[in-house]
């Protein structure tokens, strides 16, 4: 019983020894995956924050220009559209300048006005030029007022060298994560190679010999998965309390659920192809080569 017993803490600390390793490489993994998420829904959210103004001719009316308020909403390049009428005009132009155009004309001069922020897939140099085209022809329309084309350039030249750089340091951790991974359970494979060159020995199939360690594996793979997912998870629900209450809304919890499964999945799947890749290699080898 004494040496079953000592092969079943040697198991047991040999797969813990394996579920930590994984599981660090998992959490740097997945903390890449939520950063690259949040830069990603930032730079969204900038390139909707680019707003367009459409101003009405004097003859429009508040309703004709609430008219052109629900056809502007209706396109899929508008959001958070908004009428300001004329009145609302007025008092924007006396708290902004301190004037009252009222009194120094006798009427109000200023027509009403339609704004609207982009969606982000028309936030482009072009996407802008067609949207202002676009409202330019809807009748009682006298000007679009659309942010400077350089500026709009410039700053998706910054959110596109900012993706790119996010979306080469993932693949790179995707990479460097996978060969951590694989070589942690080749190592723990490797101190059993004795017990599987035995097995063989004793008329075992490659089959039977493989299964165990690939679905060990596998499991430590999942619950590594499982521990960075659970870890990730409640920083973000922590994050509020931490002072970085916006996290949660960049990231979301969508996302988060999305994550976790990547890990678990990713976890299970990385360990049993490594089982599977080093068993093989294992079982193809020779007496004399297990010693090197």
């Amino acid at each position: 019983m004494k040496p079953q017993k000592e092969v079943k803490i040697s198991n047991w600390a040999a797969h813990t020894t394996t579920g930590v390793s994984v599981t660090l490489a998992l959490l740097t993994l997945g903390l890449i995956a939520l950063i690259w998420i949040a830069a990603t829904s930032e730079s969204r959210r900038m390139m909707e924050k680019i707003e367009i103004s459409v101003v009405m001719a004097d003859s429009i009316s508040d309703d004709r220009a609430d008219a052109v308020r629900k056809a502007i909403e209706n396109t899929p390049f508008a959001q958070n559209v908004r009428l300001i009428t004329r009145q609302q005009a007025l008092e924007n132009w006396r708290e902004a300048t301190g004037e009252d155009l009222e009194h120094v004309f006798g009427v109000n001069p200023l027509s009403p006005e339609v704004a609207f922020t982009v969606a982000a897939e028309y936030s482009s140099v072009k996407g802008i030029a067609g949207i202002k085209k676009s409202v330019s022809a809807i009748s009682g329309v006298e000007e679009v007022g659309t942010p400077d084309s350089r500026l709009i350039e410039a700053m998706n030249d910054n959110i596109r060298r900012l993706t790119l750089g996010f979306t080469i340091l993932a693949a790179v951790m995707l990479v460097i994560s996978f060969v951590l991974i694989s070589n942690t359970v080749r190592l723990s494979i490797y101190s059993k190679r004795f017990t599987i060159h035995t097995m063989q020995l004793v008329g075992a199939t490659d089959g039977f010999i493989r299964r165990p360690f690939i679905v060990s594996n596998a499991c430590v793979g999942a619950l590594s998965g499982f521990v960075a997912s659970a870890l990730l998870s409640g920083a973000l629900a922590l994050s509020g309390s931490m002072g970085m209450p916006e996290l949660a809304g960049l990231i979301g919890w969508t996302w988060m659920g999305a994550v976790d499964v990547s890990l678990i999945v990713g976890g299970a799947l990385i360990c049993a192809l490594a089982a599977l890749l080093s068993t093989t290699r294992h079982l193809r080898q020779d007496y004399g080569e297990l010693f090197k």
